[in-house]
């Protein structure tokens, strides 16, 4: 591992300042650590935030669940709140790896990193998400842009995920046996605005899949959803899984996620 400065930030203002193109914040580390090991990341600046306590803790109202950037995934798992009002968030978040990432990860840098088949960006895309920044508010649609890059600045620090609460949700995946990463997971949200189904792991990036919520929007059925072509076009394909495996994967799991809402 490379050598570089560490910081324990006291609050948002001083680790924004202390930022650069050349530093990355740390709260859970699941994501920086191993990069930095494996030698695919290298930074001169680390600074730690996961003692900002601005940025941790839940709130819930009759509309929204508010959580803090470095709130940790096993605590949103097991959150009463969250278990009651949005049962399919605490759901996903207690699928996510191991017990050990559970304990460590935190939601914000789950988004922050936007891997291909993480979890979470699907719940802000189905959820109707705003990221707050210490800087603005963005939605979550034009938050992730691709394969692990987001609109976020470099100075820029999450603060806290707010989530709309649907009058119905389920979220399905199909685990990757070693990692419980999504190979291909769906997230079904019915609103009073309209049906979101967001997909993650089947591309290079969450999306908000058109189609299957056209349909749905008809007949909120998992027949519906029979109806729908998905092409393999732009799927994934690697040694999890095919582009045609993953385009049928997404509509079984779709189906699941209709049928548990």
């Amino acid at each position: 591992m490379k050598t570089f400065n560490y910081h324990s930030a006291k609050d948002v203002k001083e680790a924004s300042k202390l930022a650069s193109s050349s530093s990355a914040f740390l709260a859970g580390g699941m994501t920086t650590i191993p990069s930095m090991k494996l030698g695919l990341a290298s930074y001169k600046d680390i600074i730690n935030i996961k003692n900002i306590k601005k940025l941790s803790g839940i709130k819930v109202t009759s509309k929204n669940v508010t959580i803090g950037a470095t709130t940790k995934h096993v605590e949103v798992a097991n959150s009463k709140e969250i278990k009651k009002a949005l049962p399919s968030l605490a759901s996903l978040a207690e699928g996510i790896g191991d017990p050990q990432v559970r304990n460590r990860g935190t939601i914000g840098g789950s988004i922050a990193n936007n891997d291909p088949a993480a979890d979470y960006p699907s719940a802000c895309i189905a959820l109707n998400a705003i990221i707050h920044t210490n800087n603005r508010k963005i939605d979550a649609e034009n938050f992730f842009r691709g394969m692990f890059e987001t609109c976020l600045k470099k100075t820029e620090i999450i603060e806290a995920i707010e989530f709309e609460i649907p009058q119905k949700s389920s979220y399905q995946k199909l685990p990757n046996p070693a990692s419980r990463y999504a190979v291909v997971g769906v997230y079904v949200a019915k609103h009073k605005t309209g049906i979101n189904v967001a997909v993650t792991g089947a591309k290079a990036c969450v999306y908000n899949d058109k189609d299957l919520a056209g349909a749905l929007k008809k007949d909120f059925s998992s027949s519906a959803i029979d109806k729908v072509k998905i092409l393999s076009s732009g799927m994934n394909s690697d040694i999890h899984a095919s582009a045609d495996y993953r385009a049928n994967m997404v509509k079984v799991f779709a189906k699941k996620a209709v049928d548990a809402c």
